[in-house]
């Protein structure tokens, strides 16, 4: 083994030695460098977020919830109408900076505590091509408030409940806020 070592350690100084090795350490050291700059003058694809109002989000979950529901067996026809308790909620990263003061007072030998906190909170912003923009943390779907479902089998009892056991599960929701009548 002790051999071996040697041999290689023999090989390694003479390779070292030779002018090969200091033109093999500069085309790798270049390569270095190139490697670690070309990333800056390759643009870089940013992610269009698209940013959903409450109106869409209704027309979405209606287009959605009426093709689920003419799929059910027996329900035919239909027409669905959503209500939302509220509409699409965006949180922007922030940065917390907080200023804490603390001070004691001494007088007549009583001891007074006072403490204040100021802390302010400004929104993180990024350069885009369209100027500056907050930083989107995560985007909050509305709270569906209702759903009303007008079907041809909206009459018949079973085709009652599998339309609401459907839409219930389909948008998290209780079957009190879902409604289910004939088409006329």
């Amino acid at each position: 083994m002790q051999e071996i070592v040697s041999a290689w350690t023999r090989r390694l100084r003479a390779f070292l030695a030779s002018g090969k090795a200091r033109t093999a350490l500069i085309i790798f050291g270049i390569l270095g460098v190139l490697l670690l700059v070309i990333p800056e003058f390759i643009p870089q694809k940013v992610e269009k977020v698209e940013m959903l109002t409450a109106d869409d989000f209704i027309r979405q979950t209606e287009e959605r919830l009426t093709v689920l529901v003419g799929s059910i067996d027996g329900a035919g026809a239909c027409r669905v109408m959503v209500t939302l308790e509220n509409g699409v909620e965006y949180v922007y990263a922030t940065e917390q900076k907080s200023n804490s003061d603390r001070e004691e007072d001494t007088s007549d030998g009583d001891t007074r505590l006072t403490q204040r906190d100021d802390s302010e909170s400004a929104a993180i912003l990024i350069d885009t091509d369209n100027g500056h923009k907050g930083l989107l943390v995560t985007e909050i779907q509305p709270t569906v408030r209702g759903v009303v479902v007008v079907c041809e089998g909206g009459d018949n009892e079973a085709v009652r409940t599998r339309v609401s056991q459907a839409v219930t599960v389909a948008l998290n929701i209780s079957a009190k806020r879902v409604c289910i009548t004939k088409l006329s």
